[in-house]
């Protein structure tokens, strides 16, 4: 189910995300990429879908066409970020 990427909100799949909607409970935009199914930090700027243009603010309101709202790349879960937290600690990064 799609999500606010800043607080986790449910955002209803079934309601088209205007480009001027905000979450409901933090107020952060929600037409941005990283609530889109296609955002993807380790993909060609940061997107999946080839054709989208270049997006300097990924958290700001933009006008792309392919936005379709999505859990994007998710979070880390803890055990995961444990994980590499002890792993950059041996690395001592």
């Amino acid at each position: 189910m799609p999500e606010c990427h800043s607080c986790g909100q449910p955002i209803d799949p079934l309601t088209k995300v205007g480009i001027r909607d905000d979450c409901a409970k933090c107020h952060r935009d929600l037409h941005v990429c990283k609530n889109c199914r296609f955002w993807d930090s380790s993909a060609h700027n940061q997107c999946r879908e080839p054709q989208a243009e270049y997006v300097p603010d990924r958290e700001k309101s933009n006008f792309c066409t392919f936005f379709t709202p999505g859990a994007g790349q998710k979070k880390m879960s803890r055990s995961a970020a444990e994980a590499k937290k002890k792993l950059d600690a041996l690395f001592k990064k």
